[in-house]
């Protein structure tokens, strides 16, 4: 009888193993799978979280973001987060969608753009199994919006509407609507006190986040009494005070209870302790609490997690002894958190009364370690960041702890680190990063054979590896020594380290050929970074073939040297991650390292900077890794034609090629081989031919720089992608011509637009810029005319920080501009790629970002020169060059409000009027340059208020009337400055003014009077005069001399047969023609 049992429980287990492998191969629901590809169209169909959403894989369940019921294989978990360009725009959602999915229990529709749903197709379509809506990040402003999409979804449990722009006043309506709601988030919003009657309606509710919003507490009492289920309140990041503790005695189920980055200093919280007897986790972090709180606190006897970060905490004499109170209180605490205090080691000892105490955060106090922490059996990690250890008594003592497995103590200072540590049996991490440290620490760490990360990053060592000590921690799995300055090559005992993972080097000076170094012992290895050192690296990496595990090689910044002749079969690994740039100082023969033509993996490859003499373009990594990402080749000398693969690299998002010598013109297939490129840079080659036409629909495309090629076409408007979100446009200095296609300048998400150095004509679109985004625009030296445009700076949306029209053929009437010069910072761009494994890494959870660092180089004159910026100094300047057009008319008196503006060039052009006074608004103005025009008048005495004026030219016009006085910055100028101005006056001049002048004379009006004009009257009857004088002259002189009036007389009867032949021929010739 029992044999029978087992034997019907086998078969049920195989039957259960069998079915749930056949699910497996059989995939998701095929009416699902439809549904998916129908749904990513409708979003962003290059985003890089639906690259495995294709027509081709059959099982959806294993598609990123979701996840089927391993039984039904039903998709039971959707996630589009962040599957719509969030830039476009709002977005209606239509939840109809979702149908296909009739076990749906999760979804996720955050950073998309949401503003509503459409009528009747909101989320009550869907099936009633729906428990889990992830709403965040969207753009929900109003009730309607937000109630459209709830009409009946009565299954919910869990709401997430968090950073959104809602009041909270629709949530009433929404109470009646989710009976079942158990979680409800409404973080970063605009809700303030009248949210508390609005959700009373949640009955069911267990817990509530209203962090970041405008709450003071007041009305939270009328809540308590309704939501008599709640367990979990956060209300961090208001505007809440002590007020708040009587209103939260109501909530007698509460378990967690947030307040941090409030206005609390914990008063009247003892009759709080005494109301939440089941309260675990408390926050009061951020606030203003100072030692006193220590006895309020000591009557929540369950609390299991304490948060008093970033108060007013000092340990003072009263403070340890309400200390010791809260000590005795709190005996089921395992979670303790006290950084950013002004705690000494008074406090020390009496926390050996947290006797089930497992993390500790001591971070950041005044403690200076002459007192040992004793007593906590149960600890197990503790953070010691930014101490100053004068003693080493603190450190030594955590040898005595027997569970204690994570230490942080990064940014300290030891002055002594002892060897007391070293007696840990338990301790498995230490992490030391940017601390300052005895050199002898890697000799005396050997004895922590428990240790499996160890991190000293920043350390500065400044000296060898030793051969002994650190080189005994067998066990050590993650070894981090980057920015240490270690010299010397790396020891044999290197080699020990059997179990090591991960191991990075980087940013030190060690050197040596590490073709001989014992790295290829390291069988499990698989990370290493030993960028920015001095070693030797052979190109075929051949000591490295064994490493099976190897995953990811970054060596930028060392020299690759040629390999032996003898050459090892292919490697044992496929590496995820490959970086060698900048490793050739002198020219390589042997060309691209010959092992990655055996990979199949790679997702990122660096090459760039390197002298591969003759190589042509590498067609074969696309080839062989289909899962590419990003490619960087710039400077690598590579020559020939850009060969594409002849199949498609669905995932590539980056390509870096410049500064080659590749020839010839961009395949017109590109578009199709590489469907989500993000961006693309070939500047600095010698490419002919035009952009190719899919450009214009391309919608992926970011970053497009062909700058400094051959390139000659006539751009239309089908060459450039419009349709996307580019920020980033240089096509300078080729040949393309043709008029600019109108739409270049209304690209939505445009920041930098450089034409420069073409052949472009026609006019520029006079309102452009009304709603541009860009932050530099470059058209200089081409052929454009006609009028200035009109929207520079018209809209107060325009944030140009500069802008180049110079050397072409403008002519301008009076302009309004009124632009935002305010610097701003858009972003800080580095490379985003973590280290293969280590501290949380998984390969299959790594998303590759294409980050740009972006360095536009721009030439401007000012201060009589020519200056070029490049980097991020141009997120702080503001410019303006107009020089050396043809503009006409007036300076517009608007220019003045250019508050900003650090430089303004109009020199070399044709106008006139008025120096506007307005012009003494610009206030950090360095250089201003109005020489060589046609402007009259007087100069503005108010001009001399302009302290930081380092540059004023008005030379070469026609302006009148007395210097500005001598003072401030025109104290500096000499008389260059107002050369070429005849009827100037005044130092620095040498003409003195007229001594009836008044040195004070009224500067006339910008708009009034007659501005200094020439009398033309005057000046018609000067030029008759002229002219009369000068005929009678040579009369007199042909009367006068023979000689020359023969000569005279002579030319003319030359003049009168060349004529008359000339007539007479051609004159025959027209008759004939017309016979």
């Amino acid at each position: 009888m029992m044999m029978k049992k087992m034997g019907a429980w086998m078969l049920l287990a195989l039957l259960t193993l069998v079915g749930d492998w056949c699910g497996r191969c059989y995939g998701c629901l095929e009416e699902e799978r439809i549904g998916l590809l129908e749904i990513k169209p409708l979003f962003d169909p290059n985003s890089i979280y639906m690259r495995d959403w294709v027509e081709y894989s059959s099982n959806c369940c294993e598609w990123y973001g979701i996840e089927c019921d391993n039984t039904t294989r039903r998709v039971i978990h959707l996630s589009l987060w962040d599957a719509t360009d969030f830039l476009l725009g709002d977005w209606v959602l239509n939840a109809s969608l979702f149908l296909p999915f009739k076990e749906l229990q999760s979804l996720d529709l955050s950073f998309n753009g949401l503003v509503g749903c459409s009528e009747n197709e909101g989320f009550e379509v869907l099936p009633s199994k729906l428990e889990v809506l992830d709403l965040t990040r969207n753009r929900f402003n109003n009730d309607k919006g937000i109630l459209s999409c709830f009409n009946g979804i009565s299954a919910l449990k869990s709401l997430d509407l968090s950073d959104n722009q809602l009041t909270g006043s629709g949530l009433k309506v929404l109470s009646s609507r989710l009976k079942k709601l158990e979680n409800l988030h409404l973080s970063a919003n605009q809700c303030n006190d009248s949210i508390f009657s609005s959700i009373t309606g949640f009955s069911s509710l267990k817990s509530l986040d209203l962090s970041y919003n405008e709450v003071t507490g007041s009305g939270l009492k009328v809540l308590s009494s309704r939501l008599q289920k709640l367990e979990n309140l956060h209300l961090s990041g208001n505007q809440c005070n002590d007020s708040i503790f009587s209103s939260i005695t109501g909530f007698s189920s509460l378990k967690s209870l947030d307040l941090s980055d409030n206005q609390v200093t914990g008063s009247g919280l003892k009759v709080l302790s005494s109301r939440l007897k089941r309260l675990e986790n408390l926050d009061l972090s951020g606030n203003q609490c100072n030692d006193s709180i220590f006895s309020s606190l000591s009557g929540f006897s369950s609390l299991k997690y304490l948060n008093l970060s970033k108060n007013q905490l000092t340990g003072s004499s009263t403070g340890i002894n309400s200390f010791q109170v809260l000590v005795s209180g709190l005996r089921n605490l395992e979670e303790l958190h006290l950084y950013s205090n002004k705690l000494n080691n008074n406090i020390l000892s009496s926390l050996s009364g947290f006797s089930t105490l497992k993390s500790l955060d001591l971070s950041d106090n005044m403690f200076t370690g002459s007192t040992g922490l004793n007593g906590l059996r149960n600890l197990e990690t503790l953070y010691l960041d930014s101490t100053d250890f004068k003693e080493s008594i603190l450190i030594e003592s955590l040898g005595a702890l027997p569970s204690l497995k994570t230490l942080d103590a990064s940014y300290s200072n030891f002055t002594h680190f002892g060897k007391g540590l070293c007696n840990s049996s338990s301790l498995e991490e230490v992490f030391l990063d940017d601390s300052s440290l005895p050199a002898s620490f890697l000799r005396n760490i050997g004895p922590l054979s428990t240790l499996k990360v160890l991190s000293l990053a920043g350390v500065d060592f400044n000296s060898t590896l030793p051969a002994q000590g650190w080189c005994e921690l067998k066990n050590l799995e993650e070894l981090y020594l980057s920015g240490n300055n270690l010299k010397g090559v790396l020891p044999p005992c290197l080699g020990n380290l059997s179990f090591l993972q991960i191991l990075d080097l980087s940013h030190n000076q060690l050197e040596g050929n590490i073709a001989f170094s014992y790295l290829s012992h390291l069988k499990q290895l698989r990370s290493l970074s030993i960028k920015n050192n001095y070693f030797q690296v052979p190109i075929s990496f051949g000591s490295f073939m064994n490493l099976s595990n190897l995953k990811l090689i970054a060596c930028d910044n060392n020299e690759l040297i040629a390999a032996p002749s003898f050459q090892p079969s292919a490697p044992k690994f496929q590496l995820l991650f490959f970086s060698a740039s900048n490793c050739t100082p002198k020219p390589l023969k042997a060309g691209f390292t010959n092992f990655l033509h055996s990979q199949y993996d790679l997702m990122f490859v660096d090459l760039s900077h390197n002298k591969f003499v003759g190589e042509p373009f590498p067609s074969w990594l696309f080839e062989n890794n289909r899962k590419l990402n990003r490619l960087y080749l710039r400077d690598t000398s590579i020559t020939g034609p850009l060969q594409l693969p002849q199949h498609p690299t669905p995932y590539l998002q980056t390509v870096d090629i410049s500064g080659n010598t590749i020839h010839g013109q961009i395949a017109r297939n590109i578009c199709s081989i590489f469907p989500r490129l993000k961006n693309f840079l070939m500047a600095n080659n010698s490419l002919t031919g035009c952009i190719p036409r899919c450009f214009g629909n391309m919608s992926s495309l970011e970053f497009l720089d062909l700058s400094n090629n051959h390139m000659s076409c006539e751009l239309l408007e089908h060459n450039l992608p419009t349709v996307g979100s580019l920020w980033s446009l240089q096509l300078s200095n080729n040949n393309f011509s043709g008029r600019l296609p109108p739409s270049v300048f209304n690209m939505t998400y445009l920041l930098y637009l450089l034409l420069d150095g073409n052949k472009f004509v026609g006019e520029v679109p006079g309102t452009f810029s009304l709603e541009s985004s860009l932050l530099w625009l470059d058209i200089s030296n081409n052929l454009l005319s006609g009028m200035l445009p009109r929207g520079i700076g018209n809209s107060s949306k325009n944030q140009l920080d500069g802008i180049d029209l110079s050397r072409n053929h403008f002519e301008d009437e009076k302009t309004s501009v009124e632009p935002d010069w305010g610097s701003r910072d858009y972003w800080s761009e580095e490379e985003m790629f973590s280290s293969m494994g280590g501290r949380g890494f998984s390969p299959s959870d790594t998303m590759l970002w294409p980050e740009i660092s972006v360095k536009i180089a721009v030439e401007l004159t000012a201060k009589k020169n020519f200056y070029t910026y490049e980097g991020g100094i141009l997120r702080y300047m503001s410019a303006l060059d107009l020089s050396c057009n043809r503009f006409t008319g007036e300076i517009p008196t608007e220019w003045g409000n250019l508050s900003g503006i650090y430089s303004l060039n109009l020199s070399q052009n044709n106008l006139t009027g008025l120096i506007p006074s307005s012009f003494s608004n610009l206030k950090h103005i360095e250089s201003l340059d109005l020489s060589h025009n046609n402007l009259n008048g007087r100069i503005p005495a108010q001009l001399v208020e302009l302290t930081f004026l380092a540059v004023f030219n008005v030379s070469y016009n026609n302006l009148s009337g007395r210097t500005p006085e001598m003072k401030n910055q025109f104290g500096t100028f000499d008389e260059s400055s107002y050369k070429g101005n005849p009827l100037l006056c005044g130092p620095p001049l040498q003409n003195s003014c007229d001594k009836t002048e008044s040195p004070s004379a009224r500067v006339p009006n910008d708009c009034n009077g007659d501005g200094g004009f020439i009398d033309m009257y005057s000046f018609y009857a000067s030029f008759g005069v002229c002219y009369i004088i000068a005929v009678l002259t040579i009369a007199a002189v042909l009367c006068i001399n023979p000689h020359w009036r023969r000569r005279w007389f002579y030319f003319i009867e030359e003049c009168i047969d060349t004529c008359f032949c000339f007539l007479a021929i051609n004159f025959r010739k027209l008759s004939r023609f017309r016979r």
